[in-house]
């Protein structure tokens, strides 16, 4: 199989689709991997580590999409990427397509196979593939929020951990799962008052036991969280369903309640927000302020550390690229339940059930239009 890996086109996405070491295991295995020229630079990966690994690098993206068999990458496909869908390529990838309609239209048109990173699952049920970001995000939603509730970013001027005779911050955290949960260990270790809110009454208990009671846990309702995002200082959204638009559970009124200079940073942002008043934003343009509230949106966060955050990727979608390309899409899928999950799109037809409710579509079981 011939294998693209694009440079990222998104505004400051650094990560990349593959690394060299998957390159090798890639070529290793006899297949033939195209990489885009100064891919994986903004990740610390310069194009002599994936020739050296066996890659053929290729000077433009026009190249990698119109010779690859599979395109492995990061994000969903943006700006002029769309125009070099052909029938029967297979895309893996981040694809979010619930609030995306018209990129839904694109690989319906042009027949694409889109198997999206975030509606895999393993045999626990579990997302591996979102799981890292989800990581990464989490863990950067608070230090975002801390560095911008300072007063020349337009916050309140609060110090998250307070000190010695001044109170923490209030920190509140909508959804208890991946990101939920390494916000509020960020946010505990920066010595902030965490509150996590959930619906799930048994994950609350889990996070009671894996935080010793430090943290705040209440049962999601109207009520709680608009009570507990008037008195928050830092709002982080983590709210998911998989593969569906995010429900808007902090409404325009609540955030008219909140103090003012308080910060929202909403990282399900990709499935539309839990917030309202969230619209997407940018690394280059990334906060906006409504009714005093300062919102931070930006809709690829993990790629300010692209580092980090694509060796996380990586590690996880790597084994479903060797499957997908040493049996071909088809057989790997018919093989692996939790891998046709990741079928969103398929011969023009939408294969996941929540992207077709959220865009009021037809939906066809996976398993039946293979």
């Amino acid at each position: 199989m011939i294998i693209g890996v694009p440079k990222e086109v998104k505004d400051n996405e650094y990560r990349v689709g593959m690394v060299p070491s998957g390159v090798k295991a890639l070529v290793d295995a006899g297949h033939k991997v195209l990489v885009q020229t100064k891919a994986g630079d903004g990740s610390s990966m310069p194009d002599e580590d994936y020739r050296a690994a066996g890659a053929e690098i290729v000077g433009s993206a026009a190249d990698v999409w119109g010779k690859a068999d599979m395109v492995v990458k990061v994000k969903e496909p943006y700006g002029d990427e769309p125009k070099m869908f052909r029938e029967n390529l297979v895309l893996f990838t981040y694809l979010h397509l619930a609030p995306i309609p018209d990129l839904t239209d694109d690989l319906l048109n042009k027949k694409v196979t889109g198997i999206a990173y975030e509606t895999v699952t393993d045999r626990a049920k579990t997302l591996p593939l979102l799981t890292p970001m989800s990581e990464v995000a989490g863990r950067m939603s608070v230090q975002v929020g801390a560095s911008y509730l300072e007063k020349e970013k337009g916050g309140r001027g609060v110090l998250l951990g307070g000190i010695p005779g001044v109170a923490p911050a209030k920190v509140v955290i909508i959804g208890g799962g991946i990101v939920g949960t390494h916000a509020a260990k960020i946010a505990l270790g920066m010595g902030a008052d965490t509150t996590i809110i959930d619906i799930n009454l048994n994950r609350l208990r889990e996070l009671d036991d894996i935080f010793g009671g430090r943290v705040r846990t209440l049962a999601s309702n109207s009520y709680s969280i608009g009570k507990a995002s008037a008195e928050a200082d830092l709002l982080v959204g983590g709210v998911l369903i998989p593969g569906a638009a995010a429900p808007k559970l902090v409404t325009k009124q609540m955030v008219s309640k909140m103090k003012k200079g308080a910060v929202i940073v909403d990282v399900a942002i990709d499935q539309g927000g839990c917030v309202e008043t969230a619209k997407p934003t940018t690394h280059s343009a990334p906060s906006y302020v409504v009714d005093g509230v300062v919102h931070y949106a930006v809709t690829n966060m993990p790629g300010a550390v692209p580092h980090t955050s694509t060796l996380g990727l990586t590690n996880a979608t790597f084994p479903y690229v060797m499957k997908l390309a040493n049996m071909g899409a088809i057989a790997a899928m018919k093989a692996d339940p939790g891998l046709l999950e990741g079928l969103n799109t398929y011969k023009g037809e939408i294969t996941y059930k929540a992207v077709a409710d959220s865009q009021g579509r037809k939906f066809k079981e996976a398993a039946s239009a293979l």
